[in-house]
């Protein structure tokens, strides 16, 4: 490195420290061309679904895959375990914050407030139990089937209201100009926590 007016540092080719540079912006650009890469795949059977309403679906049939490989685990199958929760816990939590950030106030702009307070409260519930789930796995304690059992329960329940009531008493409330933009904004907020 040589040095002018002892105030601005410039590079010598021929240090090798430009190669240096050079190869650390490349892997940065390469890691956040990764980065985005995933985040795009682990967005797109939502996005690929061109409907707000039927990517959330996809969406729990997805969560719902994830819950019914736990159910087939034993207690021989820590690893498996572990690897599923976390899948699980990514799912929901990527899942939750397309609904709670978005469709649910929507929700609450279209007359559904309460429906939307009981639906969250229900994704806070399902939080707590994929904890105590985790919880379980790691110290390696009874009760993880139970606890599959009680999950899948709860989660198909909060399904069924969202999919079967909440949710198409929403998308009829809604302009064909509107359901494009909640779709939109409901990708956006995946894409950034995928």
């Amino acid at each position: 490195m040589t040095y002018r007016d002892d105030t601005i540092a410039t590079v010598d080719p021929s240090s090798g420290t430009a190669s240096y540079l050079l190869a650390g912006a490349a892997g940065f650009g390469l890691g956040l061309l990764a980065s985005a890469g995933r985040k795009a795949a682990v967005q797109a059977a939502t996005y690929a679904a061109g409907d707000w309403f039927e990517g959330l679906k996809a969406e729990h049939a997805m969560a719902r895959k994830i819950l019914q490989t736990l159910a087939e685990t034993t207690d021989e199958d820590q690893g498996k375990r572990a690897t599923l929760v976390l899948q699980l816990q990514h799912a929901i939590g990527k899942h939750n914050v397309q609904e709670e950030y978005v469709i649910y106030c929507v929700l609450g702009e279209h007359g559904q407030a309460d429906a939307a307070d009981e639906l969250n409260a229900e994704h806070f519930e399902l939080k707590q139990a994929l904890f105590e789930l985790e919880m379980i796995g790691k110290e390696q304690r009874s009760g993880f089937a139970d606890k599959v059992a009680e999950i899948r329960a709860a989660f198909e329940a909060h399904v069924r209201e969202e999919e079967d009531v909440v949710f198409p008493a929403l998308k009829a409330a809604l302009s064909e100009e509107q359901s494009k933009m909640l779709t939109n904004r409901m990708n956006r907020e995946g894409f950034k926590v995928a």
